[in-house]
């Protein structure tokens, strides 16, 4: 049995997230059935680097894959791609140390999230659409309070009596591209949900309907105001996984895809 590392991207409109769950399309599991029908076995393991949750996209996700098989990384992956939905697609297929762990090796991850500041025909189940005006000033001054180590407890449905809601928060940007605001989040890790709602309240910041002193006090002691103000799904990406020798530099904020909302 050999262990590989799978490098992929997809649209997670159509899934209910990647891990796998009972009478529910996954991505994971979409993987794991084509796995099936390349290696004609169902003796195998799947990891992925992280879950992503119902309707959320990846630009770079990664998984390790245990399995049997003749084929090289090359056929493997011309193989698997050949198997899936047009929706998940396969980067990089790379023989890999048997130590390798796409979860527990990884050291850094890095969400971007698109809002868009007008409607569009085309791009719906990639961004979220913000109708009122957004002031980005305010916005990127309040991205800075999540920076460094905090006590994300407001922002998750993760209990602090059961997983630690204590995150080191590496880096959040705010960056216009057009009719497009930008945010980048990087961290060592995320608890559920906490992205979005970061989102949400730095959209409410955008919009005056928060200061930067509301976002310390949600910091600073537990509130249930970033839970209303989750931001959907349809706008964050999983945009890269970092291990060890990777470059600690990320790379430049950009838009996923140009649908008309970039300047000329």
């Amino acid at each position: 049995m050999a262990r590989f590392k799978l490098s992929l991207e997809y649209a997670g409109t159509r899934y209910r997230g990647w891990q796998i769950q009972k009478n529910a399309r996954t991505v994971q599991g979409a993987i794991a059935e084509a796995v099936k029908t390349v290696c004609g076995r169902d003796d195998f393991e799947l990891y992925g680097s992280g879950r992503t949750d119902a309707g959320v996209h990846a630009l770079l996700q990664v998984a390790h894959l245990d399995v049997a098989t003749r084929l090289g990384p090359v056929p493997l992956r011309q193989a698997l791609n050949d198997a899936l939905p047009a929706d998940i697609n396969i980067l990089r297929v790379e023989k890999a140390d048997p130590r390798f762990h796409a979860r527990h090796g990884a050291v850094g991850r890095s969400y971007l999230y698109q809002i868009a500041r007008r409607r569009s025909a085309f791009a719906k189940p990639f961004v979220w659409w913000v109708k009122d005006a957004l002031q980005v000033e305010p916005m990127r001054a309040a991205a800075r309070l999540f920076e460094g180590m905090n006590d994300f407890r407001s922002f998750t449905d993760d209990s602090p009596e059961e997983k630690s809601t204590q995150v080191l928060v590496e880096g959040v940007e705010v960056a216009e591209d057009g009719d497009l605001v930008l945010v980048r989040i990087r961290g060592s890790h995320f608890v559920w949900k906490m992205v979005r709602r970061i989102v949400g309240v730095l959209v409410a910041v955008a919009r005056g309907e928060l200061r930067e002193a509301d976002v310390a006090r949600f910091l600073r002691e537990p509130s249930g105001t970033p839970a209303e103000l989750t931001a959907p799904p349809s706008g964050l990406f999983l945009e890269y996984v970092r291990y060890e020798g990777d470059p600690k530099t990320p790379p430049p904020l950009r838009s996923v895809m140009n649908l008309g909302f970039r300047s000329s």
